[in-house]
Order: C-alpha cells, then structure tokens, then sequence
C-alpha cells in the first residue's frame, strides 16, 4: 500500500517525454487541442481555432508524456515548413500549462524542430517568437533580427544558429526527454 499522496503521484507522473513528428492522427489531433487551448483559450490570440493554410504545408512535431513506456498525453507541439528552397520557419510552439517546468520540453521541441529542417537542407531557419518567449530562445543559440506586433501582441524575429543544431534523420523516432521536477533538481 502506498504511505502518502506523494508515492502515488509519482506513480503516475510521466517518467519521460517523447518528442517526434506526428506519425499517428491521435498525435495531430491532440496536437491541435493543445494549439487552441493555449492560442486561443489560455492568450486569447484567436478566437475558437488557431488552424490556418500553413497548417497545410507544414510538418507537426509532437512532445507526448509516457508513462510505463506507454505514450499518453501530447503535452508540446510545434509545427515547421519550408518557405523557400533552404528557408524554414517554426511557430505556433506550445507546451500544455502544466508541463512547462517538466523536463525542458519546449527547448526539445525547438531542438528537434531546427535540427529536422537541417536535415532537410535548410540553410536558415526562421521564427517569430513571442517576446516574452525570447530570452529561451536566445539561451538556445537564437539571434533576434527584428521586433515587430503580430496578432496585437510584441514578438522578436529571430534567427536560428544552425552551428548547434546537428541534422537529425530520424525525426519520427525523435527525441526522449527525462522528468526532472523542481525539487529533483535543486
């Protein structure tokens, strides 16, 4: 039996996440709840769906929490696409509210997200970040090229420095990404 509401939350706190591109239609569509919920529900970016026709062209990459080796919950996403031969841009990166202190997956996301695209071929890969989002960023090795209002809101544009970023071919298997909770780590 178990002595305390600690042990069983740590029974069923995910042990590690998964990040990918989508490869199953659950993936997608819990993708895009994500999407709304934080675009559209949590920022008030949107209103009722955050889904336009880049969402066409574009690749989904998921972060999924596994509990027991098992994939449950899509906890992250980030969508990238191609807009000229060479250039990339990555947006709409969200990370559900109670995950953003889990296991560093918004940076995973972005590292899976660049190192894909360069995989891919691209000479530049290209973002507008959120300006509050910007600092993350820069700690990835991001450089801001301009800052501008989108959606009634402050965002940098900013640059990628492909030199950290390594090609990654094998994007459907991804990455893994280990909990790690506050007080683990202090």
């Amino acid at each position: 039996m178990l002595a305390d509401t600690e042990d069983l939350a740590r029974l069923y706190t995910p042990a590690s996440f998964t990040i990918k591109w989508t490869t199953l239609q659950w993936e997608a569509d819990e993708a895009y709840k994500l999407r709304r919920a934080v675009f559209c529900i949590e920022q008030g970016i949107f209103i009722g769906d955050d889904r336009d026709e880049t969402d066409d062209r574009s690749q989904l990459l998921v972060a999924v929490s596994c509990i027991g080796g098992m994939h449950e919950q899509v906890v992250g996403t980030v969508r990238i696409h191609e807009d000229e031969p060479g250039v990339w841009t990555g947006s709409r990166l969200a990370v559900h509210a109670a995950f953003r202190r889990h296991g560093k997956i918004g940076a995973t996301l972005i590292r899976l997200a660049v190192s894909s695209a360069h995989a891919l071929g691209c000479k530049e890969f290209l973002a507008h970040v959120q300006s509050q989002n910007a600092p993350l960023f820069h700690a990835l090795h991001w450089t801001t090229l301009s800052e501008e209002l989108m959606h009634g809101r402050p965002h940098h544009l900013m640059r990628a420095d492909l030199d950290f970023y390594p090609p990654c071919a094998t994007p459907h298997g991804g990455f893994v990404t280990h909990y790690a909770s506050a007080r683990s780590a202090a």
